[in-house]
């Protein structure tokens, strides 16, 4: 039996932690350890997702000890959580909790195996995206609109790109100590072919022995290439680069075994990471803040800081 033990906060910091374990190809049964988990965001709960579908490949499913804390359990359950690990995981533990209504949540953990599922979440978010961005966040009504563009764009690209599914989900949080106003956290991962193998095709060659998981982050989020040949394609990427930056957001993409990040001034992640643990497709994170004030920041916000090492104000080109 392989012990994966969950992080008691389960989020994008603390992925990695899940993903060790598993490099080493042993074929044991997995045993994933939830029982001390105390905070869990979306990303948090679809790398849980991810990790159970990775260890559990060619394999028995395995085992998930669930969270003893009444409050996660409860949250999971109003995330949707348990009606996706039930295909994933065999569960133990945990009574699981009715969520109350109605329910604060964004948008629940939704799988995203074609474009019929990509029309339905912006069908969903569209429905409470307003009362919540506008209320909440204190976005203008034209912006909150937005938010189903980032959403539409980044399920389209798992569909056209990553040749296997994935999942969405998005929530707000008060994150009174770590930023002082609340934010909505944004999440898509999938376990296809990654960054690394969409973007070979048309581009390894020109970078030869340079080109690796980090290359080719780099070469789709500082500098927007795609595997299209036609330019007129592929803006997604960009696009939501840029819409995150004016909004003095987040933006973090995890390939293969590498991270890279538009990071703004308010937190203290490394803009470029390699050599983290190898793991499948596309992990993305989306943090963004409650507006302050109407004057929208420039493009890559304030003094945020990308893997180019200089402030970006680029404009929107490709997808990948």
């Amino acid at each position: 039996m392989k012990l994966i033990p969950v992080p008691a906060s389960l989020e994008e910091r603390s992925f990695d932690q899940m993903v060790q374990p598993l490099d080493g190809g042993a074929e044991e049964r997995a045993l994933l350890d939830a029982r001390r988990v105390r905070w869990v965001d979306p990303y948090g709960m679809l790398g849980l997702l991810a990790v159970g579908t990775v260890a559990g490949a060619d394999r028995e499913r395995p085992l998930l000890q669930l969270p003893e804390s009444p409050d996660v359990l409860s949250y999971l359950t109003r995330m949707g959580f348990f009606e996706q690990a039930a295909g994933i995981f065999e569960l133990h533990g945990g009574a699981k909790r009715t969520a109350d209504a109605p329910s604060d949540v964004l948008l629940e953990i939704t799988p995203i195996r074609s474009h019929g599922d990509v029309h339905d979440v912006v069908d969903r978010v569209n429905e409470r995206a307003l009362a919540i961005l506008t209320r909440q966040l204190g976005y203008p009504l034209q912006e909150a609109f937005q938010f189903s563009v980032i959403l539409s764009e980044l399920c389209q690209n798992i569909v056209e790109h990553a040749d296997a599914p994935g999942w969405v989900a998005t929530q707000t949080y008060n994150w009174a100590r770590r930023l002082g106003r609340k934010v909505a956290v944004i999440a898509v991962m999938d376990l296809g072919i990654g960054f690394k193998r969409s973007l070979a095709s048309m581009h390894a060659a020109r970078f030869g022995d340079r080109w690796s998981d980090a290359t080719a982050l780099e070469a789709a989020l500082i500098h927007g290439l795609t595997r299209f040949h036609d330019p007129g394609r592929g803006q997604g990427i960009q696009q939501i680069r840029k819409l995150v930056g004016r909004w003095g957001g987040k933006l973090s993409i995890r390939s293969g075994t590498a991270r890279i990040a538009d990071v703004p001034s308010w937190d203290d992640a490394p803009p470029l990471e390699q050599q983290l643990p190898p793991f499948p497709g596309a992990q993305i994170g989306i943090v963004l803040p409650a507006r302050t004030q109407p004057a929208a920041a420039p493009a890559g916000g304030a003094g945020a800081r990308s893997a180019g090492g200089q402030k970006d104000g680029s404009s929107p080109r490709r997808r990948r």
